[in-house]
């Protein structure tokens, strides 16, 4: 570890991983301290997968998502913080006997936080990817392995008070402009949104009418100039008051959305 004895010491290990670039390594440090729980030999070895740029979930097997413990097993994508305001709106939105279907799951974070703040409500959950549904139903959630709507039960159609996606929206030719290390460990499939990145979002948009109850809302993360293109869309399927959703520095995350009318 580039000759820096950290063992058991905080400050040397925080130390450590902020000359590594890492953005939070106070917090890192805890983390790795507690997953290594005293153990020295193991410590150093959580250390140097970490300064490989493995995941921390990954490292340390979960990750705290709107204060909900997740378990994050290795190739899962990992919840990132700025979808935990998308999840709280999702439990504001969602009844508490109500039915909620979160897609691209991935660990079942947002499926998770929904049935810990709802334990009466039915939440379900699909990715396509084998891993994170075992890795979803680990959590608790109830997870089909599949393409969007295509596995999930088909009683549930006209019946939904929420949808809720986190899917990839990053254009295709922005993914080289992602983080150096993202693909060395997380694969391509999690961010990739097509040419224009809203490939996954305009399947979303169209399939959940089918799904949603009329005055169901539908929440969608997507990226910073996405919002007004998806605008058209919107209106031809039926979605009415669309609330654009921003963080605290004005950046857009995602898109609020009520089904005003049903298709047929």
């Amino acid at each position: 570890m580039a000759g820096v004895p950290v063992r058991n010491d905080h400050a040397a290990l925080a130390a450590l991983l902020a000359g590594a670039g890492f953005i939070a390594p106070v917090e890192e440090a805890d983390e790795l301290l507690a997953a290594a729980a005293g153990d020295a030999a193991v410590l150093d070895t959580l250390v140097e997968r970490r300064l490989t740029g493995e995941p921390l979930a990954w490292i340390t097997g979960s990750v705290r998502f709107c204060g909900v413990e997740v378990r994050v097993d290795p190739g899962v994508y990992v919840p990132r913080w700025h979808s935990e305001e998308l999840a709280r709106r999702a439990v504001e939105r969602l009844p508490v006997d109500g039915t909620a279907v979160d897609l691209c799951t991935g660990s079942g974070a947002i499926a998770r936080v929904l049935t810990t703040a709802r334990p009466g409500a039915r939440v379900v959950a699909s990715d396509v990817d084998a891993r994170a549904v075992a890795c979803a139903r680990t959590n608790g959630v109830e997870a089909y392995a599949g393409d969007l709507f295509v596995p999930l039960p088909q009683t549930l159609e006209g019946r939904v008070d929420v949808v809720v996606a986190v899917v990839p929206y990053v254009p295709t030719h922005e993914l080289p402009l992602l983080q150096r290390d993202t693909f060395t460990f997380e694969t391509p499939l999690s961010y990739d949104g097509g040419p224009d990145g809203a490939g996954i979002l305009r399947r979303v948009l169209a399939g959940s009418p089918r799904f949603l109850r009329r005055g169901g809302a539908l929440l969608l993360e997507l990226g910073r100039d996405q919002a007004e293109p998806l605008g058209g869309d919107l209106a031809r399927l039926g979605y009415v008051d669309v609330t654009v959703l921003r963080d605290e520095e004005g950046d857009v995350r995602g898109i609020e959305a009520v089904l005003g009318r049903r298709l047929r």
